[in-house]
């Protein structure tokens, strides 16, 4: 049994995606950056660099260090400007030919593509673009955007992507590169991140901020949802190709998905994961709880802020293994446990007779939580009160996030008594959606999506 589909009780993080223009060696500061955003794609991963002659490609399926662990493959990825991918699927299978960056032969010369998000009228639009003629060689939405721009009639690439992706609806940040210019563009909804940062004479453009850090890199700003930007031998130009009076960022990146160590949207991660920690304290706390502890890694943020605002002392109670796999094989069904218990070991010395918070940021299932719960029990705990950082998750993502289907969702039909029960907790509470909100920024009026806990969704979903 693979414990990816059995035991993972986390969304799927959606994509990662980089760009160097006027950087040295720019495909090794790609696979760089890339380890900074292994965290958003562990399937395939590829980099397509560029010189004065053409562009080169090199992708496959596995993490960032299996796809580039020969020596001499940087080096088959020269030139002084290279895009990269790291791939979750969200739309067509994990296979080969769906990995990132796509490399096409445009009448007008080569063109690359990374893409992080979904789109909600690919199933239409790929319909109307096959019944007149066009031939696919992937499954995924993100060729349909070539097809697209290889359609238009616009005298430029920047002219043909704009014209393209008005006719797209659903999440994007992109990252085009061709033999003489570096683009960038972002959804007009801005729901996935995409920032600009500066190298020497150079620029970065990638997913999260954590990656500008690795590559000593400074920030400049957010690519702006609805904005094209243009970076070639002249320097930089930007267009507004939409209006975009109404944002919709990803919440769940700052409750799960985004490195606590990046900036998105205007703040750092830590910094809101922290409040989401403090909401949870003040709106839900657990009476008689002695010590508060957190399913790690991507927890240990809003654990550090529930313990500082009740006053309880944060432990280490739970040691993660990080070396195991994403497709851990159980060697029977009988075994299914150690799916769980192979990534975490419960430190008995800290949990023995004492009453427990655990702090998680999120359930999707409830299979890997009701595990854990059991597994600290048995290491002596007197109580376990389960706080969870995000509101119940009802509905399933359609904009980058891989969620199970609506009916795999433990929220979806349980109500959190109901929930608590299945869990064997003493108690479950979550954070409500008013809360959830309350911890965010709202700079310049930023709007946020939170379908996955509403049903509420921005951009309408085709069926």
């Amino acid at each position: 049994m693979n414990t990816e589909q059995s035991e993972i009780d986390k969304p799927r993080a959606n994509c990662g995606v980089i760009g160097a223009w006027n950087i040295p060696q720019a495909s090794t500061m790609a696979y760089l950056g890339l380890y900074s955003l292994q965290h958003r794609g562990q399937e395939a991963a590829g980099i397509v660099s560029m010189d004065s002659r053409k562009l080169y490609r090199h992708a496959g399926s596995g993490l960032v260090a299996d796809v580039f662990k020969h020596k001499g493959i940087l080096e088959s990825l020269p030139g002084d400007a290279a895009i990269g991918h790291n791939r979750y699927s969200t739309t067509g299978p994990s296979s080969h030919d769906n990995c990132q960056p796509l490399l096409v032969e445009d009448r007008f010369g080569p063109i690359a593509m990374s893409h992080n998000g979904n789109l909600v009228n690919y199933k239409s639009l790929r319909s109307f673009l096959e019944d007149d003629g066009s031939l696919f060689s992937t499954s995924s939405d993100s060729e349909l955007i070539l097809q697209l721009i290889a359609r238009s009639h616009a005298k430029s690439v920047p002219e043909r992507l704009m014209e393209a992706l008005r006719l797209i609806e659903g999440a994007y940040s992109l990252i085009l590169l061709t033999k003489n210019q570096m683009i960038a563009a972002r959804d007009p909804f801005g729901i996935r991140p995409l920032c600009l940062g500066k190298l020497g004479d150079g620029y970065i453009i990638v997913s999260e901020t954590c990656a500008l850090d690795l590559l000593d890199a400074t920030y400049i700003r957010d690519i702006q949802p609805g904005e094209v930007v243009v970076i070639d031998k002249s320097g930089l130009k930007q267009f507004q190709f939409a209006d975009s009076k109404k944002r919709a960022h990803c919440i769940f990146e700052f409750v799960y998905f985004s490195r606590p160590d990046s900036r998105i949207f205007g703040d750092n991660v830590d910094k809101t994961r922290r409040k989401l920690g403090h909401y949870l304290a003040m709106g839900h706390p657990a009476k008689g709880a002695e010590i508060v502890i957190s399913v790690p890694d991507s927890s240990n943020t809003a654990a550090l802020g529930f313990a500082h605002e009740s006053g309880l002392r944060y432990e280490m109670a739970l040691i993660r293994n990080h070396y195991v796999g994403r497709t851990f094989i159980e060697p029977e069904q009988r075994m299914r446990d150690f799916g769980v218990k192979i990534k975490f070991n419960p430190v008995a010395g800290v949990l023995k007779d004492k009453s427990i918070v655990v702090v998680d940021d999120s359930i999707v299932r409830g299979t890997t939580l009701k595990k854990l719960i059991r597994h600290i029990r048995n290491s002596g705990a007197a109580e376990v009160h389960v706080r969870i950082s995000s509101p119940p998750i009802i509905r399933p993502c359609f904009y980058g996030m891989d969620f199970p289907t609506q009916e795999e969702l433990i929220a979806s039909s349980r109500t959190i008594p109901e929930i608590k029960d299945h869990m064997e907790a003493d108690s479950l509470e979550y954070l409500t959606p008013e809360e959830l909100l309350a911890s965010v920024p709202h700079n310049n009026g930023q709007g946020y999506c939170t379908a996955c806990f509403t049903g509420d969704y921005p951009i309408k979903i085709e069926q």
